[in-house]
């Protein structure tokens, strides 16, 4: 696949196919997209246990925008949406295709708002510093939705729903946060793992909600308590779960992994629906 037009053919018929899984993955430091550690090999494994996407669809926390927008480019550019990290870093390149035909069929499918085509952003660290490690070789076309920061977590939810059409076209749909996230209370001490107790009670409480299908609860996460309020105190990194969720069948159930506090205030827990 070395053409533009053998990227354009690889996504020109999407064809009905088996249901794709679900993901949500708690994504972390961007150095996780250079690193080798449980984290990035987890995402490795779970590429190879879960069928190869004809496309990916991200929701990364970090593409909030007035709206919703998807980015619809031939070739989405690699952005270094950080700062005061090393500069190997910010030399990653992950030269994924895109599929501007792809992103049309996405927008078409949701009604309950317009959906733009964006061709100015790309794919963020909450994108490819998870996705480089599940597919390399980026010979996979991955596409960003974005999160419309005015609307509350019944309407993120509500619109995953809408989108549930691509998970039988061979279109993996990964959701890119982190359940607990306080970086103004994170400890350098505990970096390479352990949580303040308040941030590990938080975790428990999402977990057991995610695993008991209580999705009300996880959408309405404000009246989940204090430690729960502590751990989301923006909504930016806990709602992209709300796609996750939002995909789940009835008879599908959701499986944990990388369930580690790191840094006392944030979590790495992924959610993998199948």
């Amino acid at each position: 696949m070395e053409t533009l037009n053998q990227f354009k053919n690889f996504t020109a018929n999407l064809s009905q196919t088996e249901l794709m899984p679900v993901l949500f993955m708690g994504h972390g430091s961007p150095m996780n997209g250079i690193e080798v550690n449980e984290f990035s090999e987890k995402w490795g494994e779970i590429a190879k246990s879960i069928p190869v996407p004809l496309a990916v669809l991200v929701v990364s926390a970090h593409w909030f925008t007035k709206g919703t927008r998807i980015t619809a480019m031939n070739f989405p550019p690699t952005i270094h949406d950080f700062g005061g990290f090393p500069q190997a870093l910010f030399d990653v390149q992950y030269p994924a295709p895109g599929s501007p035909k792809l992103a049309q069929e996405t927008a078409d499918l949701v009604k309950s708002t317009s959906i733009i085509l964006d061709h100015d952003w790309g794919l963020d660290h909450g994108a490819w510093s998870v996705i480089k490690h599940m597919y390399p070789n980026a010979n996979i076309p991955v596409l960003q939705l974005s999160i419309d920061y005015t609307k509350d977590a019944q309407y993120h939810y509500e619109l995953a729903i809408e989108l549930s059409a691509l998970r039988k076209k061979g279109v993996l749909i990964l959701s890119s946060g982190n359940m607990v996230h306080n970086l103004r209370m994170m400890s350098w001490e505990m970096i390479n793992g352990g949580g303040y107790d308040w941030a590990i009670e938080a975790n428990e409480k999402l977990k057991n909600a995610i695993l008991n299908k209580n999705h009300q609860s996880l959408i309405n996460f404000q009246t989940m308590g204090s430690d729960v309020l502590l751990g989301i105190p923006t909504p930016e990194h806990y709602l992209p779960l709300m796609y996750t969720l939002g995909l789940q069948n009835e008879n599908e159930e959701a499986t944990l992994f990388n369930d580690k506090a790191v840094g006392g205030s944030l979590t790495m827990t992924s959610v993998k629906i199948a």
